[in-house]
């Protein structure tokens, strides 16, 4: 029997990237997935791979941010599949600036992202998460759910990033302050917190800059090849990490066998960084 057979895992940012091969791990064990990205063309990729595996997926796309977001990925896991295992915290980019180059909107687009989404995301499925347990616990079974939340190792402060780096060590504080509310239900709540990993925020860029539309916004990524040969010299691995590596840190947190951890932060990054 494969580890989350049955499972219903709700992924956000789960049309490419690293959230792509999360939702296709969680499947390849079995877990049903809510497929979620800001654009249909990436997500219903997805769930057609998944299905086409012979797993089970349906999407929900749009933005994180948006005030009614939560309450449609809730919605849709429930009309689709009736409950909520697993929830991962995983949508987010980067929108980087010196501090007094940093406008409130690129404040508030980052903080909104990283921070309110997964704090709506969680709101929302608490009520749900809630009668779950109350009714195992009458029926005398005890059923572990996980969360876990994404991070990352510029949450102990990188330059150019005080929006980002701000908001990663806060879902270090959201995951420890959840993990305690959340224990009675008998869910886990954990935080990956990767470091270099190659997706198309840091693919090496030489030329002209490249940018990907955001809500409309033009949000430049990539980074120079310099940059990722200097990242190769200070990774005791010697190398950046892919998503499908990435994605199997998340899935540790997922799998039966971590039941008793809560709390923890992984640092995913070749043994480079600490938060």
């Amino acid at each position: 029997m494969k580890k989350l057979e049955g499972k219903v895992a709700l992924v956000t940012g789960s049309g490419r990237g690293i959230g792509r091969s999360v939702a296709l791990k969680l499947a390849s064990e079995g877990a049903r997935i809510v497929v979620n990205d800001l654009d249909a063309a990436p997500a219903e990729e997805v769930v057609a791979e998944i299905r086409a595996a012979g797993g089970e997926a349906v999407a929900c796309v749009g933005s994180v941010t948006a005030v009614d977001f939560a309450d449609r990925l809730v919605k849709t896991a429930m009309d689709s599949y009736g409950t909520i295992d697993i929830i991962v915290n995983n949508a987010g980019y980067t929108w980087d600036s010196v501090i007094q180059k940093m406008t409130d909107e690129q404040w508030y687009a980052i903080i909104d992202c990283h921070i309110t989404a997964p704090f709506r995301i969680l709101r929302a499925a608490q009520p749900i998460i809630s009668a779950a347990a109350k009714q195992e616990a009458a029926e005398g079974r005890v059923v572990n759910r996980k969360i876990v939340n994404i991070s990352s190792v510029s949450a102990s402060g990188n330059a150019g990033q005080v929006n980002y780096s701000t908001a990663k060590a806060g879902v270090l504080g959201m995951t420890k302050a959840l993990s305690k509310e959340w224990g009675r239900y008998k869910v886990n709540v954990n935080a990956v917190a990767f470091g270099h990993i190659e997706t198309r925020q840091t693919l090496p860029v030489e030329g002209d800059p490249k940018f990907i539309n955001i809500e409309g916004r033009e949000i430049k990524v990539g980074i120079s090849q310099a940059t990722v040969e200097a990242s190769k010299t200070m990774i005791p691995l010697g190398r950046p990490g892919n998503p499908d590596e990435a994605a199997n840190a998340v899935y540790l947190f997922c799998i039966p066998e971590s039941d008793y951890l809560s709390g923890q932060v992984l640092v995913c990054g070749g043994g480079l960084g600490t938060v």
